[in-house]
């Protein structure tokens, strides 16, 4: 390689590393957003609490939000280890993994084709398109792009071991692969990919043509594939349980198969529509139900059909078409929709790989249209610096909808039609700001769109719970429990609605089985333990299951916690232990001041003078 050509390939990185920061900038005034950063990051506290022994064998060991990917959430710990809760560096994070997504797939594209700018096009396109933002502002879609980077690695690692096959080049090969599927499942489609490269461009394989030079036969090509396959297929199989089990597979009876298949003819041709004119991107697209037998579902489907056979027929013309093409459908399979996860029709971040396969075929064909056409190339050229300047652009006003979860959804509703998910998340938002008239308009409109959704019945009931409405919010969690019956943060509410009530009995069943359902939650522990602690008559079985939920909580806690520290002084006192009443006051009045909470602590020492004349607290 010259040095004019190492030239060309540094700006071209500059460039590409320059465009990212400015499409990108705003993210870093953007926050965490309700839907999953909450339950993935702030209020995961084997994530809070940084890299620890503990969490690292949590991490590996154990599925959490119906997923199993390790290193995801080493990733995120890492960040609360560097950053804390600062939303702007987990931001940050996620666009230096994009940034360097973007490079490999620039120099791998490259190395593979020796086609400079077709190779710079394709990175920048990828880097700068709008879709794409989903998967790099949103920090719980952390595993988009941390699997995209161990994709690029895998493909960077399978270019050398083709150069020169060796056990070790092979070994990182797999080691590459098996980081990005500790990621996230849907790179179990690589190996089919890397067979692709086999054909275009690596040319190791050619049917017709005898075995010579780089060609290798389909046999042994097949064989190389068989470890990534095997491990392809053991993480499909864990996904799908995990999933299932965790409650986010839909059942048939929701969505039929026959819906599911229109449903997917539809999204492929949609993603296209999308790739090519970006508008009316949304954080979650109802599932549209197309009726298989519809006039839409056939024109899809034959939409399909017909540029499958085109770009086959013409694959030893134009090799690219057929592998770009293949690449984009082959990636998106798990995502398809066969296996409904989730209420979605599609989703932006399901293109972050598969649009690769589309960016080759408009760029190697761009330049097959203007092979002989001097004039054209000024045109192309002019047009893709058009295209690409028009992605920064729009991606910066796509990233400034995700500043929070009301910028966020509110967007969603404002480009979508009927989409009960977006009106439960936003009248979550409008709620969580206090907003709880417009709250409860928007999550009344997700109950009439969507009557068997637990999650907006339970956050309507949570408005109604705050505007004073107690039946009515009970109505409403009863009814997000008769859909899903083991919601612990239901039954929390249920029982903080009967406790205002004056219900105490009611409120503490409901208290002790959100417990038995999430015991390892200090503030769930805590509340069960003060309602019995401080109601009326306290029975002698009631005072010790107080200082059991009390003392789990502090052990949670780490005895720091001036709530749960009161909380267990006032269990010692309902058991007639004073003396331990008295002293667990005393920390717990520390604990308060240590943390800036004199009023808190003013509390706590009126309840303690209670307990030193042998009385104890009970709630008005």
């Amino acid at each position: 390689m010259s040095i004019k050509q190492r030239h060309i390939l540094f700006l071209i990185s500059a460039a590409l590393v320059a465009a990212i920061a400015i499409a990108y900038e705003p993210v870093r005034h953007n926050g965490f957003v309700s839907c999953d950063d909450y339950a993935y990051i702030t209020e995961n506290p084997n994530v809070t609490g940084g890299i620890t022994h503990d969490s690292v064998i949590w991490a590996f060991t154990k599925t959490y939000a119906s997923n199993w990917h390790p290193l995801t959430w080493l990733s995120h710990m890492a960040d609360c280890e560097i950053y804390g809760l600062n939303p702007a560096g987990h931001h940050i994070t996620s666009v230096l993994i994009h940034i360097a997504n973007s490079l490999l797939l620039f120099w791998v594209l490259r190395k593979m084709t020796d086609a400079t700018w077709r190779s710079a096009f394709v990175a920048a396109a990828f880097a700068l398109h709008p879709l794409h933002v989903e998967s790099v502002a949103w920090v719980a879609e952390r595993k988009d792009v941390l699997s995209g980077l161990f994709w690029m690695l895998t493909m960077a690692a399978y270019v050398r071991y083709a150069e020169r096959p060796s056990i070790q080049r092979y070994l990182l090969v797999l080691l590459a692969f098996v980081m990005g599927l500790m990621s996230k499942p849907m790179v179990v489609t690589l190996p089919f990919v890397l067979l692709l490269l086999d054909y275009w461009p690596l040319e190791r394989l050619n049917w017709g043509r005898p075995p010579a030079g780089k060609i290798v036969p389909l046999g042994r090509l097949l064989v190389e594939k068989v470890p990534l396959l095997l491990l392809s297929a053991i993480l499909s199989v864990i996904t799908f349980v995990v999933q299932q089990g965790g409650g986010a597979v839909i059942a048939l009876e929701k969505i039929p198969l026959a819906y599911r298949i229109a449903n997917m003819f539809a999204s492929y041709i949609r993603y296209i529509g999308k790739t090519i004119w970006p508008s009316g991107l949304a954080v979650l697209y109802p599932h549209p139900h197309i009726n298989p037998s519809g006039a839409g579902a056939v024109v899809y489907a034959l939409l399909f059909v017909l540029i499958t056979v085109i770009s086959i027929d013409i694959f030893r013309r134009r090799k690219y078409i057929a592998v770009g093409w293949l690449w984009y459908v082959g990636t998106l399979v798990p995502v398809a929709g066969l296996v409904q996860v989730g209420s979605q029709g599609m989703a932006d971040r399901y293109t972050y790989i598969p649009m690769v396969g589309l960016l080759i075929v408009a760029a190697w064909a761009a330049k097959d249209l203007v092979a002989n056409r001097p004039r054209w190339r000024i045109v192309a050229a002019s047009l893709a610096v058009v295209v690409l300047a028009s992605a920064v652009i729009l991606t910066r006003m796509q990233v400034k909808h995700w500043q929070n979860s009301i910028t966020l959804f509110e967007y969603a509703l404002k480009v979508t039609e009927n989409n009960a998910g977006a009106e439960t998340s936003y009248g979550g938002a409008l709620a969580e700001g206090g907003r709880f008239d417009e709250a409860e308009l928007h999550l009344s409109n997700a109950v009439r769109l969507n009557p068997t959704a637990p999650k907006a019945h339970n956050h309507l009931g949570n408005v109604l719970l705050n505007e004073g409405k107690l039946n009515e919010a009970i109505e409403h969690f009863n009814k997000a429990l008769r859909i899903t019956p083991d919601q612990a943060a239901v039954y929390v509410n249920l029982s903080i609605a009967y406790t205002k009530l004056g219900k105490y009995e009611p409120a503490i069943q409901n208290w002790t089985r959100a417990v038995e359902l999430e015991p390892t939650i200090a503030d769930i522990l805590k509340n069960p333990a003060w309602l019995l602690a401080t109601a009326g008559n306290v029975s002698a079985q009631d005072a010790d299951r107080a200082i059991e939920f009390a003392r789990r909580a502090c052990e949670l806690g780490g005895y720091k916690e001036a709530e749960l520290l009161d909380t267990l002084a006032a269990a010692y006192a309902a058991a007639g232990r004073f003396n331990d009443a008295v002293r667990t006051a005393q920390q717990g009045i520390d604990a308060a001041k240590a943390g800036g909470r004199e009023d808190w602590a003013g509390e706590i020492k009126i309840r303690m003078e209670l307990y030193k004349t042998g009385q104890r607290y009970r709630q008005k």
